[in-house]
């Protein structure tokens, strides 16, 4: 059902996770895109940075009076700038290679969504990428393309864990989402709940497909939106989540450029995709059997390139509890009507491993 990627957009790939990781890591105002800039106030010079936002906005931050010391201070950022533009500039030069050799790219107004998140720290607070771009983010990982009807959508899902269970480990970074998705100037509008006691977990554009949903694990029976401080917004508790974020790895969506993203494992992401498919509600039928084209995607890589991912995955997901086994076998079931030649190798190899 997927075409291996040539060997060459493999390595691209590679080399541009690598390299945006670098970036990353040294990413500091120097890194940002902006300059500094003089104000004179009653006869005295004071120093700026102005740095453009999400959506083409500049802001200002103040550093204080013009004194040599903080010349200083200036100069040695330049330089930092100057430094990291080439970097940047390899970044879309690799993105463009990676494009034209076949690999599994976002639509370009999911993608603007996607980096705002991503420069504004999102992913760095721990956020996870799922649903349709995660799909196909995993394609570039696992070096496939998938079926192109599999990858129609313009929901952008992102996922955390509920502040309580974030491991000290994680940094304590903040990401405001509803300042970011407002600085776009795209029209992001939160779309209102059906209660209206309660906030809004999702955004959208007002006459367009294109929408932002916030999502968490659930814990209990109760649907109630949790308030994500990493966020600055409430999300949407789902189901059998938290399986799905318990081994996150980065990743890079592409499109003209590319953004440094959280996607769940690989196997994880399929047997999620069949736990949900089975939670489907009759009037949701056509998103469900996307939900299985997926993750039979997913398995039949995983079976002929990485089995060693998928028994953990499967034990993690039956070990949960006797409701999560009873879900587990249902999606295996469902995946056997839907596509009994994936379903057979993957139980035969399950069986036997």
């Amino acid at each position: 059902m997927a075409t291996a990627l040539p060997l060459e957009t493999q390595t691209l790939y590679a080399e541009l996770l690598e390299h945006l990781m670098g970036v990353r890591a040294q990413r500091s105002i120097g890194g940002l895109t902006g300059s500094f800039a003089e104000k004179t106030i009653k006869g005295k010079k004071y120093l700026y940075w102005q740095a453009s936002q999400p959506g083409g906005k500049t802001r200002q931050f103040y550093l204080g009076r013009r004194v040599p010391a903080l010349e200083r201070v200036v100069r040695r950022l330049e330089k930092q700038q100057a430094a990291i533009a080439p970097d940047l500039e390899r970044v879309h030069r690799l993105a463009a290679q990676l494009r034209a050799g076949g690999a599994n790219v976002a639509d370009a107004s999911s993608a603007r969504v996607v980096r705002a998140l991503a420069e504004s720290g999102l992913f760095d607070a721990g956020a996870v990428l799922v649903g349709t771009h995660a799909f196909a983010v995993l394609g570039n990982v696992l070096a496939v393309r998938w079926v192109s009807g599999s990858l129609r959508t313009q929901d952008v899902d992102v996922a955390g864990a509920r502040d309580a269970d974030i491991d000290v480990a994680v940094p304590d970074v903040e990401a405001d989402v509803p300042s970011v998705l407002e600085g776009l100037e795209m029209g992001f509008l939160p779309v209102a709940p059906l209660d209206p006691k309660h906030p809004s977990t999702s955004f959208k554009i007002r006459g367009q497909a294109l929408r932002v949903d916030l999502l968490c694990p659930k814990r209990g029976e109760a649907d109630d939106p949790i308030f994500i401080r990493r966020f600055g917004a409430a999300a949407q508790p789902l189901a059998y989540l938290d399986y799905l974020l318990a081994e996150p790895e980065r990743a890079v969506l592409i499109d003209g450029g590319a953004a440094l993203v959280n996607v769940p494992g690989p196997a994880r992401f399929a047997f999620h995709k069949l736990l949900v498919a089975t939670l489907r509600p009759a009037a949701f039928q056509a998103k469900a059997e996307k939900d299985v084209v997926q993750a039979a995607q997913v398995l039949e890589v995983l079976v002929e390139a990485r089995p060693g991912d998928l028994r953990p995955a499967w034990d993690s997901l039956r070990g949960a509890g006797r409701n999560w086994d009873r879900a587990a076998r249902r999606g295996l079931a469902l995946l056997g009507r839907r596509h009994p030649a994936v379903h057979e190798r993957l139980a035969s190899m399950l069986r036997s491993s």
